[in-house]
């Protein structure tokens, strides 16, 4: 290597924009889909042995969850190999970001398919097995707890959030934390599949019952009318987090008002901002500064250097055309 290239090793840097707990999720996704995937085919398996359709019917719902977890784990082993491969500009950060919103999706195509079949049922009743369906509901509402469980964001769940704030960067901001910019929105995607499942079960466990016990046959179709609708607002919920990071929008106007203010110094001032997000935990940001006092660009990075999840700063100085040189 020539003394060239020595001298400019240490402006070189990795682009490995992964979130802290990465391997971590990735093990915790492939666990459920095993679990979803031994609930499938056990209930598809005994289906067919006990001529149940409603096994049936479930062991293929649960089966379009399995497809969506595993896009996310997917996306998660493919980040982590390829985290070091220079043909990604900025890393792999973000394919967490376009996995979660393929699943959100799929997520509304099914809240679509249980709408138009609740639909269906609730203009043209079909006979109910309730005591047949009720276990079946039940079973399938377990496996969704533990799934959900195994999916569980340790941080989120010590602030005591729901899963409403999963997808409102604005509302993590609004209460002054920096949450937001942290979340791994694969692992949201994967954790409301498990969460819309466990709440459609819930709803079908409550229009069963109401059919059995109290004769109010159509309480079914209409706790699936509710939970298509549950379902797509979370859906919408996801796709306009995930879709903002993928277009590299920035609402995070506070960290920008922080860069600013450390930034703009005597007669230093920032004519141009670029934030966005790289990965969970990770911001990128391009800043031009005009000055009558040019110093060094990394002068101006040290300044930005206590700035929590700052991964990758660049910075151009520009000499103000009013100033006069002494």
């Amino acid at each position: 290597m020539s003394s060239h290239e020595h001298s400019i090793d240490p402006f070189r840097h990795d682009h490995i924009y992964l979130g802290e707990h990465h391997e971590r999720n990735e093990r915790k996704t492939w666990a459920v889909i095993a679990l979803c995937s031994a609930m499938m085919v056990a209930e598809i398996v005994g289906g067919f042995f006990f001529g149940s359709m409603a096994l049936i019917a479930d062991g293929m719902h649960m089966s379009t969850h399995a497809g969506a977890l595993l896009i996310a784990a997917l996306a998660y082993t493919y980040a982590r190999r390829h985290a070091k491969d220079r043909r990604f500009a900025f890393g792999t950060g973000k394919l967490g970001e376009l996995a979660a919103y393929s699943s959100a999706l799929i997520l509304a195509m099914i809240a679509i398919l249980i709408g138009v079949e609740s639909v269906s049922r609730l203009l043209s009743p079909v006979p109910i097995n309730f005591d047949q369906a009720l276990p079946i509901a039940g079973l399938g509402l377990c496996v969704n707890i533990l799934s959900a469980w195994l999916l569980r964001d340790d941080h989120d769940h010590a602030h005591g959030h729901d899963h409403g704030d999963y997808f409102d960067d604005e509302a993590h901001r609004h209460h002054g934390d920096d949450r937001g910019h942290k979340h791994d929105l694969n692992m949201r995607a994967a954790y409301v599949h498990v969460i819309a499942d466990a709440a459609v079960s819930v709803l079908a466990i409550i229009g069963l019952l109401a059919g059995r016990e109290l004769g109010l046959v159509w309480m079914d179709p209409v706790m699936g009318i509710v939970g298509a609708c549950v379902i797509a607002n979370w859906s919408w919920g996801l796709i306009r987090a995930a879709g903002g990071v993928l277009l590299d929008m920035s609402c995070d106007h506070k960290l920008a008002a922080r860069i600013r203010e450390r930034l703009e110094i005597g007669a230093d001032r920032v004519a141009d901002l670029h934030l966005w997000r790289l990965g969970p935990g990770h911001n990128a940001v391009i800043a031009t500064l005009v000055t009558a006092d040019p110093r060094p660009a990394s002068a101006y990075k040290s300044r930005l250097a206590e700035v929590e999840s700052l991964s990758h700063i660049t910075i151009e100085v520009e000499v103000c055309p009013d100033s006069h040189p002494a």
